[in-house]
């Protein structure tokens, strides 16, 4: 596939962006819960994806969900504990930005769960995502879907830049050596959890720009009864000259110049 023209790239965007905000307003409207998994490896486009997404949508209605590692308390709960009480209330989507998969993958490869945690949980997962479709949440699942030599220039690309760099990790670094054994542990999640009422997506993010227009236009896609008429606001003239700002002015920043040039 040839490389998206940046243009092309970005009006694509800006028109899905609308439909975005359609649907976003449908769930407000309709009372609807959403659900959508990322997973993938490391560097895949997890968040660049999710950025996307929720560029124009309304933050009360939208909600990015990233946990980190859990605490001593949480370690002690039922596993899916902590992911529940993120899941959406009525009118509201929700992004899991890597989610309860996290032990089908990396706390597989990585020696965080042993065999019979990891076991116990692709038994139990097409129960709970069951519960949670059954309740009427519309469950969306999407795997990004990247080559190793791809993730390998995306790690290049983290270590050298310093705004990028603490997207780079002791465990991206560690993991590297485990690409085929990443790709095992996904394809037995796949065998294990790719339902009727909660399937797995898989989405080409060799190419992000082409990946993220991919995955949004079938997230658009599986909501197709998303629209609602936009509500009609009247801005009437004001009474009288607008009014100025009354504010405390502060001393403006001195001139700055780069170092190298000092």
């Amino acid at each position: 596939m040839s490389k998206l023209d940046k243009d092309d790239y970005k009006h694509a965007v800006k028109q899905m962006s609308r439909e975005l905000v359609d649907l976003a307003r449908w769930v407000a409207d309709s009372g609807a819960r959403i659900v959508v998994v990322f997973e993938g490896r490391d560097s895949a486009g997890k968040g660049g994806v999710i950025a996307a997404i929720r560029r124009h949508l309304n933050p009360r209605h939208v909600r990015t969900v990233a946990l980190g590692k859990p605490t001593e308390r949480e370690a002690g709960q039922w596993y899916f504990q902590r992911y529940v009480e993120h899941l959406p209330t009525k009118g509201e989507i929700v992004l899991f930005d890597r989610s309860w998969y996290n032990r089908a993958g990396v706390e597989q490869v990585m020696g965080f769960a042993d065999k019979g945690e990891v076991d116990a949980f692709l038994h139990a997962t097409p129960t709970f995502e069951k519960l949670l479709t059954d309740d009427g949440i519309i469950l969306i699942k999407y795997w990004l879907t990247t080559d190793q030599a791809k993730q390998e220039e995306r790690f290049a690309e983290r270590r050298d830049d310093p705004l990028k760099g603490w997207k780079l990790s002791p465990i991206d670094v560690a993991s590297r050596a485990q690409y085929d054994a990443y790709t095992e542990a996904r394809e037995a999640m796949l065998r294990a959890t790719h339902t009727q009422n909660a399937p797995w997506t898989l989405v080409d993010f060799n190419d992000q720009k082409q990946g993220r227009l991919t995955l949004i236009r079938n997230l658009i896609d599986r909501i197709p009864e998303s629209k609602v008429p936009r509500p009609v606001i009247d801005l009437p003239p004001l009474e009288g000259e607008p009014s100025e700002e009354s504010y405390a002015v502060i001393d403006p920043l001195p001139d700055w110049v780069p170092p190298e040039a000092k």
